[in-house]
């Protein structure tokens, strides 16, 4: 019988290992996740800033006057500076004008 029960013991001590080895790989692959979706959400914010401030009229009236002496490229590099714009949303705004 002290065999048996030795036999058992071996038998035990590699599965409790393995079981807290898997939870430890879980835990770590939930914490690994968890920073990488924290990383992609703050380099996201500072991407698109909520907080954009709109155009003022005196930016409108500069922008309006480049666009009509043909300097489109430098109005659109004054609404960007102005305003934070992307260079997309900076095109847009000028060619609206």
């Amino acid at each position: 019988m002290s065999s048996l029960t030795t036999s058992s013991r071996i038998l035990t001590a590699p599965t409790a290992l393995m079981a807290s080895t898997a939870g430890l790989v879980a835990l770590t692959a939930v914490v690994v996740a968890a920073v990488i979706w924290l990383i992609i959400l703050a380099v996201r914010l500072t991407k698109s800033p909520r907080n954009r401030p709109n155009p003022s009229v005196d930016l409108v009236d500069q922008a309006r006057e480049l666009k009509a002496v043909g300097q489109i490229q430098e109005a659109v590099f004054l609404v960007r500076g102005e305003t934070g714009m992307s260079q997309r949303a900076a095109s847009r705004f000028v060619n609206r004008l």
